[in-house]
Parts: structure tokens; sequence; C-alpha cells
């Protein structure tokens, strides 16, 4: 594959920094239908690159959760196959997305209907 060919595969030309990263996510048209899972490859604070259990086309608004950063709602810039990239509509920070799950009092974490409770007598 020439180098021509190679960059048109790509989609659009992107600006700043992507990490590269597997994140999955479950992805959803902006008035709710399921569009299935994506796994994210890498992620910018403007958009993203993800590969889809299914086409998705080009051109919808789709809405996801990100871990460690929430609801993210976005449009996607092109498709190929089973290959997207969507722009995000806001900027995020990628960092958030690497950070561990868990940190810290891992207690402050569980919702309060979860923690064991001692009965005083």
């Amino acid at each position: 594959m020439d180098d021509i060919q190679e960059k048109a595969d790509r989609g659009p030309a992107r600006s700043g920094p992507r990490d590269s990263l597997f994140l999955l996510t479950n992805l959803s048209s902006a008035d709710g239908v399921p569009l299935g899972r994506a796994r994210v490859r890498n992620l910018s604070a403007t958009g993203l690159m993800a590969d889809c259990e299914r086409a998705v086309p080009e051109g919808i608004q789709v809405h996801f959760d990100l871990r460690g950063i929430g609801r993210v709602n976005g449009s996607v810039v092109w498709s190929r196959e089973d290959r997207i990239g969507i722009a995000f509509d806001v900027e995020i920070d990628p960092q958030l997305a690497r950070r561990p799950v868990s940190g810290g009092d891992s207690r402050a974490n569980i919702p309060d209907y979860l923690r064991q409770r001692r009965l005083i007598r």
C-alpha cells in the first residue's frame, strides 16, 4: 500500500496529540437508539477512533460513556467498515480515562446502600 492510499484510509486529518489505549463503551444515537459496542483505540481532547461491532454511518450524532470522564456527545466524522472517527462536541481531558478505576479509600467509591454498617446495641 502506498503512502497516499494509507493516508486516505485514515480519514480526515486530526490535530492535537492522541493517546493509544483500549476502552470499551456502548454507542447510542442522539435519540437513544443503541448502535452497539465500540472499542476505543485512540483518544484525544477533541475526538477518538474506535472499532465497532457493526457499521456506524458517517454524519450521525452519538453519545457514549467513557471511564473517568462520563457521558460524551459527538459526531461521527468518518466511517470505514467497522472503524469510525468521532469529533466531540466539547473538549475532554483524555488523561482522566487513564486514571485507575479505584484509588485511595475504596470505601469512598462504594454507594451507601452497599456499605456494611455496624449495628450499635
